[in-house]
């Protein structure tokens, strides 16, 4: 055995020995683990290297006589390698997005990717609501008239003296009787009141409010008075319900009178 022999390792590696020379190694090879050892070490140097092209192992073989490009030649290897990993870094950041677009449009295909696939949302069709058919034309200065039906059976007066006029809508309810009314023609500053006559000559007062100056439904403040109340009593014990103007005595005046129910 040869100090040759040993000294071929770092050439085998690399792949520079002729057939025969390689063919001698190998034999000697087989037989020197320190040979066999010593080869494996440098097999991810060889890895390294076999990104460098000739030129770079030319200047490789010059640094024997020239220190300072050996220097230079480290330096490129480092860059070399850092460029390497670069290059996997972004090849490896390639493929996940290369696979991220097969994986939604995997996707797509298992879902039905192609439009037509898809079930579609269709509208929904209502049909057009419509008030009920009336027996009698509707009166254009009835207050029910482009707005909202109120509940229970509407009751129509004007005072011929005073010239008050009201809307009442009277519902049976289970505690009694609720009432919503609507005053026009109605003058103001003063204070009215709501007043339920039951049949047995006893009266409730309902409700209160004052008038401002203006009034409600007039030349000066045309938008009407809306109020909502109830009593106790029962639809068919009342008698009359009356508007009433009360004084700063408190003395009470009709304006207008639902009676008749």
């Amino acid at each position: 055995m040869s100090r040759a022999d040993h000294m071929d390792v770092a050439a085998y590696a690399l792949g520079v020995l002729d057939p025969q020379d390689t063919e001698r190694f190998e034999e000697h090879l087989a037989t020197c683990w320190a040979c066999a050892a010593e080869l494996e070490t440098m097999v991810p140097v060889v890895g390294l290297l076999s990104g460098i092209d000739g030129e770079a192992m030319a200047a490789l073989e010059q640094t024997h006589t020239d220190p300072g490009l050996l220097d230079r030649t480290l330096m490129a290897v480092r860059r070399d390698r850092r460029r390497t990993r670069m290059r996997q870094v972004f090849a490896a950041a390639a493929a996940v997005v290369v696979f991220g677009g097969l994986s939604g449009a995997g996707i797509a295909g298992v879902f039905g990717g192609d439009e037509k696939g898809l079930p579609q949302a269709q509208p929904s069709l209502t049909a057009p609501v419509t008030a009920p058919p009336s027996s009698k034309p509707s009166d254009p200065n009835d207050p029910n008239v482009g707005g909202n039906e109120q509940e229970g059976d509407q009751h129509n007066a004007v005072d011929p003296g005073t010239g008050v006029k009201t809307t009442m809508w009277l519902a049976s309810k289970e505690y009694g009787t609720q009432i919503d009314l609507q005053l026009t023609r109605l003058p103001g500053p003063r204070t009215c009141r709501l007043v339920v006559v039951r049949k047995n000559a006893t009266s409730e007062v309902v409700s209160t409010w004052s008038v401002p100056g203006g009034g409600y439904g007039t030349n000066t403040n045309q938008l009407p008075l809306e109020l909502s109340a109830s009593t106790s009593a029962p639809l068919k014990d009342i008698e009359k319900i009356q508007v009433q103007s009360v004084d700063v005595n408190g003395v009470a005046s009709p304006l207008v009178t639902v009676a008749d129910l």
